[in-house]
């Protein structure tokens, strides 16, 4: 399956909530985290399960893999795409999953 395809399948998987364009642009990047992360953030399988964590929990890690200071294989590199504020929009966004 092509990155789009997945983006494209887990955003099908999302629950959709009403709201403005700013909730659906979040809503939109953080479809492609369920790519792996499984749909509303339940891994299944090898995943790390990120719905329903703090968004502090998950804000911490995702800055971590931005700035190199955490190893990863990938996480770093999709961190690398979004500004902090961004990050911490996608945190709040998998922390609302509960």
């Amino acid at each position: 399956m092509t990155g789009a395809g997945c983006v494209l399948t887990a955003l099908a998987q999302s629950t959709p909530r009403a709201g403005t364009v700013q909730e659906l642009q979040v809503q939109l990047w953080a479809a492609s985290c369920m790519a792996c992360h499984g749909p509303q953030g339940r891994a299944e399988g090898t995943g790390l399960t990120i719905g329903g964590r703090d968004a502090n929990e998950l804000l911490g890690p995702l800055l971590a893999y931005k700035q190199g200071l955490r190893p990863s294989t990938i996480m770093s590199q999709h961190a690398k795409g979004y500004s902090d504020d961004e990050l911490a929009s996608i945190a709040a966004y998998f922390a609302s999953l509960k």
